[in-house]
């Protein structure tokens, strides 16, 4: 197992990207890093990183920003949960740490959105404590040169890759071997395309000598997508549009969106303006209604959305008194789903959301 470290350090040493959260082994820096790239890639979460560091270059100044302002720095990103939660964690770190980030597993799992991986990379790669950190690159990189076939989604999977990466941990330096490791998979054993020809692992890895590195990792479960169809209202009355505040708890909770009824499938202009909930919302008004804008498929992890926007013009004010009517120009002061911003930052309506 100590050759394992040792090879695997020796890679790194040669192939490591210079990253700008490695610069120091700051708590903040590492989480904040770790949460962007959760769901996104490093080429992207980079210039999120530096945008968000030197917006909130610590902790204390991330408590004390308005939701909004976090929201809207995370626009485009996606999985906006992450960005509520670490928000919601440095508010923790101020009040219940006395605004030092805490320095040992069991208090670093107390703050909201931070799981075993989280804690595990903060611990080691910070504090240089014992953790191992498994993300998807590991579950990768081990399930090929060990040629383990239990499903990582389950409960032996993780139990199993979790003793199995505690046991490789090189416990002199673990924050470097669980960056090396994770850094591995992303660069080297990657999904597609593996450089199997000319790596270090290869005489020993069970996936390559099988010819079965496709196999690997594992899962026992299929992801079902969920259809869902949006109908997206960009209603223009002078020179004011209106947007509203999603507060459910669902996708994209407390950012901005232009109003929306959503339909059990996709709907034409006719079966659009039929609709009770369409009939309920301007029956006090004279409007005017335009064409149905071709259809867009927004993915999510879980979900397709199926959306469309229609232009509508109010005539008279007195819609729903939880609209917020908003100049067009001052659109970019609120954080919106990336679709919307997609959708509002089209030249032909002339609104700038840089």
């Amino acid at each position: 197992m100590i050759e394992f470290h040792k090879i695997l350090i020796v890679w790194y040493q040669q192939n490591q990207r210079a990253l700008p959260w490695r610069t120091k082994n700051d708590p903040y820096f590492v989480w904040v890093s770790e949460i962007i790239l959760q769901q996104t890639r490093v080429n992207q979460g980079t210039s999120y990183f530096l945008r968000f560091i030197e917006k909130f270059p610590d902790v204390k100044a991330l408590a004390s920003a308005d939701e909004n302002e976090v929201l809207k720095l995370w626009q485009g990103l996606g999985y906006y949960s992450r960005a509520r939660n670490m928000h919601f964690a440095a508010r923790q770190i101020i009040n219940e740490f006395n605004g030092r980030f805490p320095d040992n597993i069991i208090n670093i799992k107390k703050l909201k959105g931070i799981g075993d991986y989280t804690s595990a990379a903060i611990a080691s790669i910070a504090f240089g404590l014992p953790y191992a950190a498994i993300d998807g690159n590991v579950y990768r990189v081990l399930s090929r040169i060990f040629g383990i076939d239990t499903p990582i989604d389950s409960t032996q999977g993780k139990k199993e890759f979790k003793n199995l990466a505690t046991e490789l941990l090189d416990r002199v330096n673990p924050g470097i071997f669980n960056e090396a490791l994770m850094e591995f998979g992303a660069l080297h054993c990657t999904p597609r395309n593996p450089g199997c020809d000319f790596c270090p692992f290869r005489d020993r890895c069970l996936a390559f000598l099988t010819n079965e590195t496709a196999k690997f990792p594992v899962k026992s479960k299929k992801t079902k997508i969920k259809n869902r169809f949006f109908n997206y209202m960009y209603i223009k009355h002078e020179e004011y549009i209106h947007l509203e505040k999603r507060e459910t708890n669902d996708i994209w909770r407390n950012l901005y969106q232009l109003p929306m009824i959503e339909s059990e499938k996709a709907l034409t202009v006719g079966e659009l303006i039929n609709n009770e909930e369409f009939i309920s919302i301007f029956k006090e008004n004279q409007i005017t209604v335009g064409a149905l804008g071709p259809g867009i498929i927004h993915l999510l992890s879980h979900q397709k959305l199926h959306v469309q926007f229609i232009e509508i013009t109010i005539l008279k004010p007195g819609i729903n008194p939880q609209w917020i009517k908003v100049l067009s120009d001052q659109i970019h002061q609120y954080p919106v789903p990336k679709v919307i911003y997609n959708y509002l930052s089209d030249d032909d309506r002339n609104i700038l959301l840089e």
